[in-house]
């Protein structure tokens, strides 16, 4: 029971700057990461990877303006499910929400499991559930003591992947010119290859975009920013534009040094081109950077659906007793953090292809709704204090939108379906807590 002295409501602390901010977006985003999923992309969009890159980032760029207004006019944490359930009504809020569970949810797993997978092939006399056990329980540690300490070994850890990705970029680069010989690099091929299908590459943007999931997940964290109606405006387009130049040059200097999709193991096709530029030093080095790049990503996606599961808890839509708990002493959502580590244990049962199937879906549902959300913000008429105009207000986010609906539309067969359940499941939920929809799921005041 509250004392007099501890009436006020448990309120995260706002210690996160622009950089940190940073940080944390393209920890989760994982730059490296561009390697470990390189043979995957570049086989679904028939070798135009770097091209499919460059058309998710277009989509992106668009809705991380969407995203950027919005966390100017609503300051709080949540994510697209707050921007919709504010600027619509709680009941598509709630939707949102779910659907950004989703991905959420389910992200730290895939994380998880992938950086298990590549210890258990460099160490293979180690149980793979060792790996993953290791991972989720000093991930939580770092998040439920602290995002201040969380984000301080980000800085370390994204140092390591920007040298390590610089090093591949250098290398594949001087062997293609070494293989190029006299006649030089074709320096456009990577971009137009006229006999690919533009349908080929779409389906390769649909798969590229789960990389730059960071650039919307720092939005969680605007209750623990610093001036967050300018800084996390500015962290949020920066991460998108920067993790996707990344993944361009990446994916483009990949392209150069190995053309075609014919690789040994296609799950590992980064290997396999590290040893080719490289040798056995630098595919060793490469490892070590692409662990620390999961284990980077997985504190800021634990983090970020410990935050989401902590606004909706607030809000009574889970319930707050619960949900809305802050740790009295570290500040922090520890029992939403401490759950997302216990849905990582599912991971001990899958495998990587089943985990990541149907992510995307719930995150291009999420995109498309908050550029939407845009669009009702400016018609209304009602930007608090903001000015929007119709370019940023009505054409920039239709573009969003429609962008984003393509990709979802461009995902497999079997994430549609999986997602749909989701989405299902979701709607039975918001049915029983609303008896029928007769009542909305509570607000917050902020």
């Amino acid at each position: 029971m509250q004392t007099s002295s501890s009436s006020e409501p448990s309120r995260l602390k706002r210690t996160l700057g622009l950089p940190s901010v940073l940080l944390f977006g393209l920890a989760y985003m994982a730059p490296l990461i561009v390697y470990g999923t390189y043979g995957v992309l570049a086989k679904a969009s028939d070798d135009t990877a770097a091209l499919a890159y460059l058309l998710a980032l277009i989509a992106i760029g668009f809705t991380a303006l969407s995203y950027g207004k919005l966390a100017r006019l609503f300051p709080v944490a949540g994510s697209a499910y707050t921007y919709t359930r504010k600027t619509f009504n709680p009941h598509l809020g709630f939707m949102i929400g779910w659907a950004t569970l989703l991905d959420y949810f389910f992200l730290p797993m895939v994380i998880w499991l992938i950086g298990a997978a590549y210890l258990n092939a460099a160490f293979p006399h180690v149980p793979t559930w060792i790996w993953i056990v290791a991972f989720i329980v000093l991930t939580s540690v770092l998040n439920i003591v602290g995002i201040e300490l969380a984000a301080r070994f980000n800085i370390v850890l994204m140092i390591v992947q920007l040298a390590i990705t610089a090093m591949f970029v250098v290398l594949c680069w001087h062997y293609a010119s070494a293989a190029a010989g006299p006649g030089g690099i074709a320096m456009a091929e990577p971009f137009f290859k006229p006999h690919v299908p533009f349908g080929a590459t779409m389906a390769g943007a649909a798969i590229a975009a789960y990389s730059y999931l960071g650039f919307d997940a720092v939005s969680t964290l605007t209750e623990e920013t610093i001036d967050p109606t300018r800084n996390m405006p500015r962290a949020i387009l920066l991460i998108a534009l920067i993790g996707g130049a990344i993944f361009v040059i990446a994916a483009y200097t990949m392209q150069l040094a190995h053309p075609g999709v014919e690789f040994k193991d296609t799950d590992s096709a980064a290997f396999e081109v590290a040893k080719m530029i490289g040798g056995d030093v630098f595919v060793t080095v490469f490892l070590a950077g692409l662990i620390l790049a999961q284990f980077a990503s997985g504190i800021s996606a634990q983090a970020s659906v410990g935050r989401l599961l902590y606004a909706m808890g607030r809000d009574e839509i889970l319930p707050k007793r619960v949900f809305g708990f802050i740790h009295p002493r570290f500040k922090t959502p520890a029992f939403n953090i401490a759950l997302a580590g216990i849905v990582g244990l599912i991971a001990l049962k899958l495998d990587v292809a089943t985990s990541t199937s149907f992510i995307n879906f719930g995150a291009f549902l999420a995109f498309t709704a908050v550029n939407l959300c845009v669009v009702r913000v400016y018609l209304s008429g009602n930007h608090g204090g903001l000015k929007i105009g119709l370019i940023g207000g009505m054409i920039f986010p239709l573009i969003g939108a429609v962008a984003d609906i393509w990709l979802l539309a461009s995902l497999e067969k079997t994430a549609l379906v999986l997602g749909a359940v989701w989405f299902v499941l979701g709607l039975a939920y918001l049915c029983w807590i609303t008896r029928l929809f007769r009542q909305a799921p509570p607000e917050v005041a902020i």
